[in-house]
């Protein structure tokens, strides 16, 4: 078995600086994931004590699921507004003090006139909603890694 990679060992250590202050601040976590598929729910499990804070996620690969499940406006979903309306929904949902939602293009073609690397990652916390755009290069597989990675940089940027 090969030693984790670099970037690897430094979203695990954002994920316990995340889980840390959950558990500091008795918060709780959730996501919402189209391009990710899971991905983020799994990254965030691994952290320290997951079960007092990582409350869950909604995996919304279908447009439907957004709509009828997170309460996005139907139409296109590569976009600032369904970032903020899936992460939203999520916190909603789930009742979350913290939440992390990503649309998006994982390639390796065009989506709603978006290019492949194309991603939206939304976060909520105390209450306030914010969406960065990210334009990522790589295959598929790269450009999920890297938007796990900087969602949950993200969300911890937003705890400082």
């Amino acid at each position: 078995m090969s030693a984790p990679s670099q970037p690897a060992e430094a979203v695990a250590r954002a994920v316990d600086q995340v889980a840390d202050h959950a558990t500091d601040h008795d918060l709780t976590v959730a996501c919402a994931e189209s391009l990710t598929a899971g991905a983020i729910a799994s990254t965030l499990a691994r952290g320290k004590g997951a079960s007092s804070w990582f409350g869950g996620g909604v995996v919304s690969y279908m447009s439907e699921v957004k709509f009828e499940v997170l309460g996005v406006t139907p139409g296109p979903v590569i976009t600032e507004s369904c970032a903020r309306e899936m992460v939203d929904g999520v916190a909603d949902l789930l009742g979350a003090d913290l939440a992390v939602a990503v649309t998006g293009v994982g390639g390796p073609d065009d989506e709603e006139g978006e290019p492949p690397g194309t991603v939206y990652i939304g976060t909520r916390v105390g209450g306030r909603t914010e969406v960065v755009r990210r334009d990522f290069d790589g295959d598929p597989a790269e450009v999920l890694d890297e938007t796990v990675a900087t969602a949950i940089e993200v969300l911890l940027e937003r705890l400082g």
